[in-house]
C-alpha cells in the first residue's frame, strides 16, 4: 500500500512514543483531572477547525466509486455473507448515505468542521454527504434510536512525561490523543460499492493531530472496524486531514 510521507511521519511518531515508555515517557487514559475542568477546558489536543480530507492512498477507491466485485485491501476481512450483499450493489445505488455512516465517512473525500457544542460534545459535520456527528465524552448519555452515526463515547487519552532530574515532581501532560468508540449503528458501507457492515458493528477511532515540517497541521483518524457478522478480523484505516484557515471552502452536498 502506499503511503505519503505525511503518513509515515505520524507513523514513525506513533513508534516513537511506544520507544520512549523505556525513556520515562508513560501514556494514560483517561487520567484524573480536577472535577471543575470540563472535557472542553482540559483537551491536551485541539481538533477545532475545518480539515480536508489528504487522498494520499488508496486512490482508486476512494476518489471513485469502485467497480462492482472490487474489493481489493478489504477482501481478505469480508466473509462469504458480506460478498454476497456486496454483490447485491448496482451503479444505481451510487451516492447513498450508506457509504456516509460512521463506519466509512472519514475515508471519503470531503472535508470536516469540527466544533465544540457544550463542554463535553464535539460536533463533527461533513459537507460530503452533510452528515452530524457527535462525539460525547458524558458515558450516561442516552444512545437513543440507532442512525448511520451511531452513538460515540469520547475521551481524551494523555501522554504523560515523567519529570526528569529527581525532586519529587509530578509527571506533566505533554499532548495526546481522542479515542471514539462508535456503536448503536444503522447497516452502512465500508466502501461505495456496497462492501457492508451492519447493525452489530463497532467502530473504534484514535484522532492524532500533529504538525508538518512546513507548519501545516494535519490530524489522523485511525479507524478499526469490527462486525461479527461481515468481517473475520479487524479493518484498519488511517485517513488523513490538512487544517484549513479558510472555511470558504465548503461545499454541502446531500447523500441519497
Amino acid at each position: 500500500m502506499r503511503r505519503h510521507n505525511t503518513s509515515m511521519l505520524f507513523l514513525g511518531l506513533r513508534a516513537g512514543l511506544l520507544l520512549a515508555l523505556a525513556c520515562g515517557v508513560v501514556q494514560a487514559a483517561a487520567p484524573a483531572r480536577p472535577a471543575a475542568q470540563s472535557p472542553r477546558a482540559s483537551a491536551p489536543i485541539d481538533l477545532t477547525g475545518q480539515w480536508v480530507a489528504i487522498i494520499n492512498e488508496d486512490w482508486r477507491w476512494r476518489m471513485v466509486t469502485p467497480p462492482k466485485g472490487d474489493y481489493a485491501s478489504v477482501a481478505a476481512v469480508m466473509t462469504a455473507e458480506a460478498r454476497r450483499v456486496a454483490g447485491e450493489w448496482t451503479a444505481a445505488d451510487d451516492g447513498s448515505c450508506k457509504a456516509y455512516g460512521a463506519g466509512g465517512v472519514m475515508r471519503l473525500p470531503l472535508r470536516v468542521r469540527i466544533d465544540w457544542e457544550g463542554e463535553d460534545v464535539l460536533k463533527l459535520e461533513t459537507d460530503g454527504g452533510q452528515q452530524l456527528r457527535r462525539l460525547r465524552f458524558d458515558t450516561a448519555a442516552a444512545a437513543g434510536a440507532p442512525s448511520l452515526q451511531g452513538h460515540s463515547v469520547a475521551q481524551w487519552e494523555r501522554t504523560l512525561r515523567a519529570p526528569g532530574g529527581g525532586g519529587g515532581a509530578a509527571a506533566q501532560p505533554d499532548g495526546g490523543s481522542l479515542l471514539v468508540r462508535t456503536s448503536n449503528l444503522l447497516p452502512g458501507w465500508l466502501r461505495r460499492n456496497g462492501v457492508p457492515y451492519g447493525d452489530k458493528a463497532t467502530v473504534t477511532e484514535y484522532f492524532d493531530r500533529f504538525k508538518t515540517p512546513t507548519g501545516d497541521e494535519w490530524f489522523v483518524v485511525t479507524s478499526i472496524v469490527e462486525d461479527p457478522v461481515y468481517l473475520n478480523g479487524r479493518f484498519i484505516t488511517s485517513s488523513n486531514f490538512r487544517r484549513e484557515t479558510d472555511r470558504s471552502k465548503w461545499f454541502p452536498k446531500a447523500c441519497k
